[in-house]
């Protein structure tokens, strides 16, 4: 049981893990050594305090030499899905859980947006996490819509499992080039209290199940009961959501999307999070 999960490499994570360490928390921190795409593209970053006109590259090299300077390692492994688990939290990442006392959601912000449907299905036969409901499918039709290749071996698995795969792929290449993958998204995903199909090219494709498969999965999807406002996650001046325990910083709480306001909000939520800790009876942790 470790102190802390954090689960997102971006600004906001950066600064939540380097807090988490000087406060000696025991942690793991989720995401990729690329830290933030959104960052290394930047081509200017004018407003970030004593660093004028540095490119976005320049900003998340220094990031990760800094992190790396103080030997943080980042578990680069997918979280598809985040559990309550009654007074403390589970990440699915890859083929494994990994549990914590508290959370800090620092996920970005989930580029393209949901499928019509996607949403108020959620639960109720929509799914992001092929490891968590995969099973659940055994024999059954489904929709797989896989929006990046890296993401292709949770699509294999599936159609191991699955009795019949709809394949969708939003980009070139691998399995977006074999016989029968349909190229883009469904237009909607139907049905009132459960899936029932996906629409494609004006006609309805029958399914019991649909698996959205992203590299950053929109909040509401990753934690169920997150209290969600425009679909940013709300949370309180102290980085806190209406769950105990779990805290939310960077784009993923809303505007303004600029990296300084992402490291104000990582710190903060590695503030609360420990000051929550010291409040919890004590326990043995992870090492």
């Amino acid at each position: 049981m470790w102190d802390l999960l954090i689960v997102g490499t971006g600004p906001a994570g950066v600064s939540a893990a380097l807090t988490a360490r000087a406060r000696g928390l025991s942690f793991l921190w989720f995401g990729s050594r690329r830290l933030s795409d959104k960052v290394e593209k930047a081509e200017r970053i004018l407003n970030y305090p004593g660093l004028p006109r540095v490119t976005g590259r320049e900003l998340r090299d220094a990031f990760l030499r800094q992190v790396d300077d103080l030997g943080i390692p980042i578990q680069q492994a997918r979280v598809a899905a985040v559990y309550e688990m009654g007074g403390h939290y589970a990440v699915c990442a890859g083929p494994d859980f990994y549990e914590g006392r508290c959370l800090i959601l620092a996920t970005g912000v989930a580029a393209g947006g949901q499928i019509p449907g996607e949403s108020r299905l959620l639960g109720k036969g929509v799914s992001c996490c092929a490891t968590c409901d995969g099973e659940l499918y055994r024999g059954r039709n489904i929709a797989v819509v896989c929006e990046s290749q890296s993401l292709e071996e949770d699509v294999r698995f599936l159609q191991s499992v699955a009795g019949h795969v709809e394949l969708f792929c939003t980009y070139a290449g691998g399995l977006a080039d074999t016989p029968g993958c349909h190229k883009g998204r469904p237009q909607a995903i139907e049905g009132d209290d459960r899936v029932t199909g996906v629409r494609w090219a004006d006609a309805t494709l029958p399914v019991e199940g649909v698996f959205c498969l992203r590299e950053t999965v929109a909040p509401q999807a990753l934690l169920s009961g997150l209290a969600m406002e425009n679909g940013h996650i709300q949370v309180d001046r102290a980085q806190r959501t209406n769950l105990p325990g779990c805290f939310a910083a960077g784009d993923c709480t809303g505007e303004p999307l600029q990296v300084s306001k992402a490291v104000g909000e990582g710190l903060t939520a590695a503030l609360s999070a420990a000051e929550y800790l010291d409040q919890l009876p004590k326990k043995d942790t992870a090492e």
